[in-house]
């Protein structure tokens, strides 16, 4: 039976965990995951998992915060006095907004805490600074 091999378009399905069980993102509901092998469209340690099994294996990792979307990063936290912000926002904890950066690109934040005159922004990846396990079942290799 063929192993999946770097170069080759898979299909798999995946739930992802935290710690503490939380599902934070899962294919079981839609088509499986489809993407090429070594392509760097997903997590390495996602990669590395899949490589050698045969169609219709299943196994569960687990990858270091390290290793996924590194550690939470204090200096990406960021406090702007309300003023500072777009006239007619009105931000609301968890909502995502995107800002411009200096060099024109665009980078995502979450609002975190909001007092009566600043909003706290979080610049970090939603899952840095987790440990993230995934149960992966590869479905096909193209």
């Amino acid at each position: 039976m063929a192993q999946a091999q770097s170069g080759d378009r898979v299909k798999v399905h995946y739930t992802g965990r935290l710690a503490d069980g939380t599902i934070f993102d899962t294919s079981r509901q839609r088509d499986p995951l489809e993407f090429t092998l070594g392509g760097g469209d997903i997590l390495p340690g996602v990669e590395q998992a899949i490589l050698g099994m045969t169609a219709g294996e299943a196994k569960s990792i687990t990858i270091p915060a390290a290793q996924a979307y590194g550690p939470h990063q204090p200096e990406r936290v960021l406090e702007l006095e309300r003023h500072h912000l777009p006239q007619g926002l009105h931000p609301e904890v968890g909502q995502h907004l995107h800002m411009q950066r200096q060099d024109g690109g665009t980078l995502e934040v979450v609002v975190t805490a909001l007092t009566e005159g600043h909003v706290t922004l979080d610049a970090n990846h939603p899952l840095a600074g987790h440990d993230l396990s995934f149960d992966l079942q590869l479905v096909e290799i193209l």
